[in-house]
């Protein structure tokens, strides 16, 4: 037996279980991993809570790193004693073993640790696929980017500054601009004592910026829009603070013939090549020095609960990581 968060109903961070589960042994095309790791993302407060409903009883977390105990039939590119990561699978990452398909996980290499790679494989693949092809940041961008001081934040920002754009940030406290700032931003703006909008005409000399980057969702929804030069582009990847609004059409128009999009990772990494595609993409950004993996936060597994409690208050920043028992 083995122990693992396990949800029966959807709701708080109190239906989370820490239980004793049966994993077994993997079947054809699985593995059986041993976690090191497991990030801590907020689309898992999504699925807890049913917006993003799964089929219960569930697993939660969508984010790990271990080693490989076992494979089943038809694995040939893993072995046991592997090194692998995953930012894409079936949720499950909260757990001391789980199985896996084989297709969903890469090997690390040897100079990415555990709990880095549990914190770059959903974040940084997110932050890879918004920077490259949502919009292919250029030289001469600039961008506004929303929680610039959290999970995916803290790897987007320096990444953009690394292509050559201009980052425009914002964070809730004076503890996280100083953060975002320390992850590159040009400018943080306190989005709860400052006029966001207001600070980017300011910023940009009335221009607006070339994208917006929002994972807060709804309270940041207007500003985001009225921060946009004409037929800029506005990225919703989140909604931390609530769903956004109906899009009002004819509002795109009259605001300058803005674009607006609702990108998810999971269509970014569909076929087996465009999930290696991403992660090395990350792994080159990390052993390169682009981006500077920073662990913030560190709870055990079996303290997920509160861990999505200080989520939620936004008492986080950076990458939080959950580990198993040693």
């Amino acid at each position: 037996m083995t122990k693992a968060i396990r949800i029966e109903q959807f709701g708080g961070p109190e239906v989370m279980q820490w239980i004793d589960v049966d994993v077994g042994e993997p079947g054809a095309g699985e593995i059986r991993l041993r976690h090191a790791a497991a990030g801590l993302n907020y689309i898992e407060v999504y699925q807890r809570d049913g917006l993003y409903p799964l089929t219960l009883p569930s697993g939660l977390g969508q984010e790990g790193a271990g080693v490989v105990e076992a494979v089943g039939g038809g694995v040939t590119e893993l072995r046991p004693g592997d090194r692998v990561a995953y930012g894409s699978g079936p949720p499950g990452s909260y757990s001391e073993t789980r199985l896996i398909p084989a297709d969903k996980v890469v090997k690390l290499p040897e100079a990415i640790d555990d709990r880095t790679a549990a914190c770059i494989m959903l974040k940084g693949m997110t932050a890879y696929y918004l920077l490259h092809l949502t919009h292919a940041v250029k030289p001469g961008d600039v961008i506004l980017v929303h929680a610039a001081a959290g999970g995916v934040g803290s790897l987007l920002v320096p990444w953009a500054r690394h292509l050559g754009a201009e980052v425009i940030g914002t964070a809730g406290s004076a503890e996280k601009a100083g953060r975002a700032r320390t992850f590159g931003c040009n400018h943080v703006i306190e989005y709860a004592r400052e006029d966001v909008a207001k600070r980017v005409r300011e910023i940009t000399g009335g221009r607006g910026v070339d994208v917006v980057y929002d994972a807060v969702g709804k309270a940041t929804y207007e500003a985001s829009l009225d921060s946009l030069r004409p037929r800029g582009l506005m990225v919703s990847f989140g909604n931390a603070s609530g769903t956004i609004p109906a899009v009002d059409m004819l509002e795109l128009m009259k605001r300058g013939s803005l674009f607006i999009t609702r990108p998810s990772l999971v269509h970014h990494v569909s076929t087996r090549e465009e999930m290696v595609t991403a992660a090395q993409a990350v792994f080159d950004a990390v052993s390169s020095g682009v981006i500077d993996v920073d662990i913030h936060q560190t709870y055990p597994m079996s303290d997920a609960a509160q861990a999505h409690r200080d989520l939620e208050a936004r008492k986080t920043s950076g990458c939080t990581v959950l580990v198993p028992p040693q």
